[in-house]
């Protein structure tokens, strides 16, 4: 899965990686949001402390904004620009992004977040090469403004919010900084494409959790985000079409059967009727039947191991609380305005029991 770059792709820049090894390949999406993209490109361009290598894929930004963004890669051995032409989706762009390098670390930013400081990368780095079976590290994701805890991208308990500042394991990682180890990258098989937006960083997790590897929140290692409507999947639109269709298929692929989704299906049809959704909670849930179908996902269907279960259980379900907290914070709580987190609805609620 790395060092293929793709033919007829590449726009300005490096075309390829350097031959010789480094510590981490940085990946960035691209599709517009011209001012916060460069801002992020800057971000990248002052780390310091690792040897790293950046790859850009545009998805579909404007003749001018592509051309900006081949303006700042000019006369950089460090940095390449690609642009698929199409937008692949959070999934398929990030694979496209990291099959392109080999750097032992797969650092991701969003191209609205930047690095907190000269060092995040760097400590990235040294946070997977210290602990040998962690797969991810889950950045803080602070509010870029205030530096405060962005609560929208907050994607744990939120009981283990008064521990933002420190660390502990999770059941997964916010896609707008976070580092990969690529031979966990490899082992777990990327990400699946066919979610294209959202869960895609939890559906990874699950399969690297099964295959005995840990996810690691660490509050010291950071980037600031940027709330931004421009470009971005509204929740009036496809956004909580993906929240919903994507959750459901990725417990079918764990082999959770119909009925012990019915309370999270309910919860779904309730909360997208609370905001004027429920027509299109009713179309996800039937794509999700639809795609579970599907005689590639048939195939591919898994049961979560033992050890995987005790994981969730004492990484996500023991810091939910009871019945009514889950309720009233999972399902009775209004949908953030810009953004959303795993902890909308609980992200593993029911995965970890048998």
């Amino acid at each position: 899965m790395t060092g293929a770059v793709p033919p007829g792709l590449h726009r300005a820049g490096a075309v390829h990686p350097p031959s010789q090894p480094y510590d981490a390949d940085i990946i960035l999406l691209a599709l517009d949001r011209i001012e916060e993209t460069e801002q992020a490109i800057a971000s990248v361009f002052r780390q310091a402390g690792c040897r790293w290598h950046l790859t850009i894929i545009d998805q579909g930004s404007t003749p001018a904004n592509l051309s900006r963004l081949a303006d700042a890669m000019l006369g950089r051995a460090d940095a390449g620009l690609f642009a698929s032409g199409v937008n692949l989706g959070v999934a398929g762009g990030r694979n496209l992004a990291s099959a392109v390098g080999h750097g032992r670390v797969i650092v991701a930013l969003d191209n609205d977040a930047e690095f907190f400081d000269a060092a995040t990368a760097a400590r990235a780095v040294a946070a997977i090469d210290a602990e040998p079976d962690v797969a991810a590290i889950a950045f803080r994701i602070l509010v870029h403004a205030s530096g405060d805890d962005d609560l929208t991208s907050w994607g744990f308990p939120k009981s283990l919010l008064p521990r933002a500042a420190g660390q502990f394991d999770v059941p997964t990682f916010v896609g707008a900084g976070h580092a990969i180890r690529r031979s966990a990258w490899d082992d777990a098989g990327g990400y699946d494409p066919a979610l294209f937006f959202c869960w895609e960083e939890f559906d990874f997790s699950l399969r690297a959790i099964a295959r005995g590897w840990r996810i690691l929140y660490r509050g010291d290692i950071a980037v600031r985000h940027r709330a931004s409507a421009e470009g971005r999947v509204t929740w009036s639109d496809r956004r909580w079409f993906y929240f919903v269709r994507n959750r459901l298929y990725i417990a079918r692929k764990w082999s959770m059967p119909w009925p012990k989704l019915l309370p999270r299906i309910a919860a779904y049809l309730f909360k997208g009727a609370r905001h004027g959704l429920f027509g299109t909670s009713v179309r996800a849930i039937a794509e999700a039947v639809r795609m579970s179908r599907q005689p590639a996902s048939v195939a591919a269907r898994r049961v979560l191991p033992p050890r995987a279960r005790d994981y969730l259980r004492r990484n996500d379900t023991a810091h939910r609380g009871h019945a009514g907290a889950r309720l009233r914070a999972e399902v009775l709580a209004r949908l953030p305005i810009e953004n959303f987190s795993a902890s909308s609805i609980g992200s593993t609620a029911g995965l970890s029991s048998k």
